[in-house]
């Protein structure tokens, strides 16, 4: 049935896997709008069983990961190429840098910069520690990194990594369920993999989505401030409109000339937007502070990264530490094939120090920069900045910014700056998202891929009508579970076809379990094919 309806339709795509997770978006859609304080408190019953009983589960994993990729990039599998072997990277590094900036948490930072910070400030999660004094300015930064450093860029890495390596070096489909071919075997191609794929599908419009919607809350916000937008549902449904047609435009034009000149171009905004806010706010006190919060988030990052509250009893995780790791794992299958596909060429220790390296240092002075600026005016300079914060996160970064000098000018800038990265997030999600949906051989159609970017807008507004930030949260870390222990089975998929390809075996003899297993000290065993 599925494959005549796709003939019929005229699709490039596996029918099994569109239709599916198409269906399954659009029922959300239908049933959300008309019964939406119903979905909310769903969700948020939903949400809170996830958190009680697998909040550990997320943050174990997630510290897991980064040790797994750390220790991968040092390892006897650190040289391997992410494609042949006399072939250097597709892109040059500084334009690798941006795309992947820009599609993964570009977003993130502009709406967190000045409101995690503040937040953390005013409400210390930690028992020991004063409200509004410097020892919770000190904690608020090194919480703030920990959420949006080297955590938030492993879940990232490691489906980029997995993704890249079974395309590039093994030449299977640029597609979740292929990570998993040397423990599944050819049934990736079959069911399995399909509902992994639909897996990824829908965390990807999901996770895509509940940015789109903290984007639109935060220009609704900046509108007001500047030009007086009223806030409210209408103006939000507005902004998301535009923002879909805008990304719409972009994903019809592709690649190279729609998603690579934006994030060129707004990273350049980005940075002249927090120059400005380093220039004009107290520049040594950053400039010292960038120094200072970089060694505390390295000397506090062991004992964050497997905090879980459980002497607290407290659910201060369940609103932050978790919903960014679900949100950020439901981002994982997008932001992962995105990467794969502009990072080809690359080492596996290339790759992984770029990936987790470059991010980390431009994280730790962005969150300096606009943290300490708007903790200097609460500490210094008189200025109740966490009262407006607590009231709504999404204006913090306007009411921060109407302290500068030319602010309505500085506002408009970080205005086009969101709007430039959401347009990116969106049609960079659409573009994977029709990777996800078809095969290799399947030659990609804007048609297709304009259609998931309205489905994308249509989730992001039935979000937004369904009770703004608390149901963004609720869904996002219901949705991102199941992923997060994907990402758990990808790890071994990926050491094991390492394995496998470092002793002379294929995938095939991997998924046939033919393979020797792994010598922790790290030689070849004897009856390994190189000794045979």
């Amino acid at each position: 049935m599925f494959d005549r309806l796709a003939g019929f339709l005229g699709l490039n795509a596996i029918p099994q896997i569109f239709f599916s997770a198409a269906g399954i978006a659009i029922l959300f859609v239908c049933l959300a709008i008309p019964f939406n304080s119903e979905f909310a408190a769903f969700f948020g019953e939903v949400g809170t069983f996830t958190f009680q009983y697998f909040g550990w589960f997320y943050v174990l994993s997630v510290s897991g990961l980064l040790i797994f990729l750390v220790w991968l990039a040092l390892s006897r599998y650190g040289h391997v190429r992410l494609g042949p072997d006399d072939e250097g990277p597709e892109y040059p590094t500084v334009t690798w840098f941006a795309m992947l900036f820009a599609a993964g948490i570009g977003t993130i930072l502009m709406f967190w910069g000045v409101a995690e910070p503040l937040s953390h400030f005013a409400n210390p999660p930690l028992e020991d520690v004063e409200a509004g004094t410097v020892d919770a300015a000190k904690n608020a930064m090194n919480i703030a990194l920990y959420h949006f450093g080297l955590h938030t860029w492993t879940i990232f890495t490691l489906p980029a990594l997995a993704i890249a390596y079974f395309t590039y070096r093994q030449g299977l489909p640029m597609r979740i369920s292929s990570i998993f071919y040397p423990v599944m075997g050819n049934r990736i191609f079959g069911p399995l993999g399909w509902t992994i794929d639909v897996i990824a599908l829908l965390g990807t419009l999901f996770g895509v989505a509940v940015s789109v919607g903290l984007g639109t809350l935060q220009l609704n916000s900046g509108l007001n401030a500047v030009l007086g937008v009223p806030i409210g549902q209408l103006s939000q449904l507005l902004i998301v409109v535009v923002i879909t047609i805008v990304a719409t435009i972009s994903v019809a034009l592709g690649l190279d000339r729609g998603i690579k000149r934006l994030s060129e171009i707004n990273i350049v905004l980005a940075l002249i937007v927090m120059l400005f806010v380093w220039v004009a706010g107290p520049t040594l006190f950053v400039t010292s502070g960038i120094v200072q919060n970089f060694g505390n988030y390295m000397q506090n990052l062991p004992w964050m990264s497997f905090w879980t509250e459980a002497y607290q009893g407290t659910s201060w995780q369940q609103s932050w530490t978790v919903f960014y790791w679900a949100w950020t794992i439901s981002w994982a299958p997008y932001v992962g094939i995105f990467i794969a596909r502009i990072s080809k060429g690359r080492t596996i220790r290339q790759f992984v120090g770029g990936a987790l390296g470059a991010p980390l240092l431009f994280t730790v002075v962005w969150f300096t920069v606009f943290g300490l600026a708007a903790m200097d005016l609460e500490l210094n300079q008189g200025v109740d900045l966490t009262t407006q914060v607590e009231a709504d996160v999404s204006v913090a970064l306007f009411e921060f910014l109407s302290y500068f000098p030319a602010s309505t000018l500085i506002s408009v800038l970080s205005l086009v700056v969101i709007v430039v990265f959401l347009t990116t997030s969106a049609d960079s999600a659409a573009l994977v998202v029709d990777v996800l949906s078809r095969n290799d051989n399947q030659k990609s159609k804007t048609g297709q891929r304009v259609f998931w970017t309205l489905l994308l807008g249509l989730i992001a507004a039935t979000l937004l009508l369904g009770g703004g930030l608390p149901a963004l949260q609720n869904v996002i870390t219901t949705m991102g579970f199941p992923f997060c222990v994907l990402l758990v089975f990808m790890a071994y998929s990926l050491l094991r076809s390492l394995h496998a390809d470092h002793l002379g075996y294929t995938l095939a003899d991997s998924a046939a379990g033919k393979v020797p297993h792994m010598d922790p000290m790290g030689s070849k065993p004897s009856d390994s094919k190189g000794a045979q």
